[in-house]
């Protein structure tokens, strides 16, 4: 893995981060700070940048590449969205990681250190700032867990199906 440090300059957003919709959200002046307290992170295939049980403050953004989360070793999910957030339960809490974060492929993600960002930026100073921080990360919370939802009612669904089967076929059989 290699660390890049990102330098922005103000209103000029490199070609990788324009079309974005995750920095799509924020006013630009809230965006530069955001940006300020970031760094690229470029990946070689099966690198290891979230690793389960640790505990940090980074929040990670998928520029390019194929990254998948592993919990317990088992493959949970994969994805090769550009914008896609990880990391970001660390801006809430300081609680461990829950699961690991691997690059599949050549990868380069964009990296939001959160303590930096709240030592160039006190929440106490700054409550309009992190209202738009927190609420962006709210709204993306709110999404995932209505996904979750939806399939955790899916496999429930699902389960009843084959407990109702699994009864007709006891019957039929006895």
């Amino acid at each position: 893995m290699k660390e890049y440090a990102y330098i922005p300059k103000e209103g000029n957003l490199p070609p990788v981060l324009k079309d974005l919709p995750i920095l799509k959200n924020f006013e630009e002046k809230h965006l530069n700070i955001i940006l300020y307290s970031s760094y690229f992170l470029e990946c070689d295939p099966e690198d290891c940048f979230i690793e389960e049980g640790t505990t940090d403050s980074r929040m990670y953004v998928l520029l390019t590449g194929t990254i998948r989360v592993e919990k317990n070793g088992e493959v949970l999910t994969r994805t090769d969205v550009p914008g896609e957030l990880f990391g970001e339960i660390a801006a809430f809490n300081a609680e461990s990681r829950s699961a690991s974060v691997i690059a599949e492929t050549h990868s380069l993600l964009l990296v939001v250190d959160q303590k930096f960002l709240q030592e160039i930026k006190p929440v106490r100073d700054n409550g309009s700032f992190y209202a738009a921080v927190y609420g962006f990360l709210a709204k993306i919370m709110a999404s995932r867990l209505k996904a979750t939802s939806g399939e955790l009612a899916r496999v429930e669904k699902e389960l009843e199906e084959t407990k109702a089967a699994l009864a007709e076929y006891q019957e039929g059989v006895a």
